[in-house]
């Protein structure tokens, strides 16, 4: 199911992406009733009403800081009955946890990641690192070295709750170095990886050759101004037309009361400290998620990341009408189905291991 190994032609891996986006499984259906006998979704009994998505808000400790947690699923875990697959999800550098991952946008459709796979029958948890959203502030930024850490606190109060010992792991943007570097440490923890709109070296960005023109405000304060014509920026500074402008005023709304300012920490590591996490050293099965227009990354520079990583369960997706968010464009559908066929994936018969 691999769309593109580190030997294929670019021109072979294009066309052999695009009609199928991952590869893989079609994987029709996406309304609240799971699939029954799906790997990892809900089994209901024929005729029954489906499970309603239950939530639940739990803080995770680091030393002195607080880490929020936010976790979806159906149904309310209860002792005895098998756990769930976990789907842990790592925000970026501008946007808190559930603005990017459990958006209600009234009147335009599904954005909440969070309650997609909720519904596809895994436990999806999501967390504010430092200085973000509803977590501590502190005077640190927040840079990708602190992820990590955030990553180890909120994963070891996961494994307590869920009594699962590896977790699907999706992160986005910089939230996809934190899911890397993070892979790289606590390798034990990481069951299946998905790195979107990821970062290796930058060469060639336009995005970071702009933002590097600041590096040394980044360099002398912790944070950075970040109002509302920031956040819709996110949405217009590729391609126009790929996402909703709703969309963007929601994320907005969702996130100015946590105030007009937000930690330099990624933008210092993603303008002057590139690369953050060696392939080499990421030995679980990877799936990196790009979109057409994204400015952050290269389709080259990725693919150089791509190539090196050492397990042969790897793909590589370039997801078409798409910009630098893929869970919040208005393709974003396409997004769902890479992931879910991705995390679905047949175990190998051989008995073939991963590298290590």
């Amino acid at each position: 199911m691999t769309v593109a190994r580190s030997r294929t032609s670019r021109r072979n891996f294009l066309l052999a992406a695009a009609p199928t986006i991952a590869g893989g499984l079609a994987l029709p259906g996406i309304a609240r009733e799971a699939l029954a006998g799906t790997p990892g979704a809900a089994k209901d009994k024929p005729g029954a009403a489906p499970e309603k998505i239950w939530s639940g808000d739990y803080w995770a400790q680091k030393g002195g800081v607080k880490l929020y947690m936010y976790r979806k699923r159906l149904g309310a875990p209860q002792a005895g009955k098998p756990a769930l697959p976990v789907l842990f999800l790592i925000h970026g550098s501008s946007t808190s946890s559930r603005s990017s991952y459990d958006l209600t946008v009234p009147g335009h459709g599904e954005y909440s990641v969070m309650d997609k796979f909720a519904e596809y029958g895994y436990d999806v948890w999501t967390m504010d690192c430092e200085n973000y959203g509803r977590s501590s502030r502190t005077q640190g930024n927040a840079n990708i070295a602190d992820g990590v850490e955030d990553m180890k606190a909120g994963s070891d109060l996961i494994v307590r709750e869920t009594g699962q010992q590896r977790l699907h792991i999706f992160g986005e943007s910089s939230g996809s170095l934190r899911a890397g570097a993070f892979a790289m440490v606590r390798p034990e923890r990481v069951d299946r990886m998905i790195l979107s709109a990821f970062t290796y070296t930058g060469e060639g960005s336009p995005t970071l050759a702009d933002r590097g023109k600041q590096v040394e405000f980044y360099r002398t304060h912790n944070r950075r101004p970040r109002d509302r014509n920031m956040i819709r920026s996110i949405f217009t500074r590729d391609k126009p037309g790929t996402s909703d402008m709703a969309v963007a005023e929601a994320v907005a709304d969702a996130e100015m009361p946590f105030g007009n300012d937000i930690p330099t920490g990624t933008y210092l590591d993603m303008t002057a400290n590139l690369p953050v996490v060696d392939p080499l050293k990421v030995h679980a099965p990877v799936m990196i998620l790009r979109g057409e227009f994204d400015g952050i990354a290269t389709e080259q520079d990725v693919l150089n990341f791509f190539q090196k990583l050492p397990n042969a369960d790897r793909q590589f997706v370039i997801l078409p009408g798409i910009a630098h968010s893929v869970v919040l464009g208005i393709n974003r559908q396409l997004t769902w189905h890479a992931m879910r066929s991705f995390l679905e994936t047949p175990p190998r018969l051989d008995g073939g291991q991963a590298a290590v």
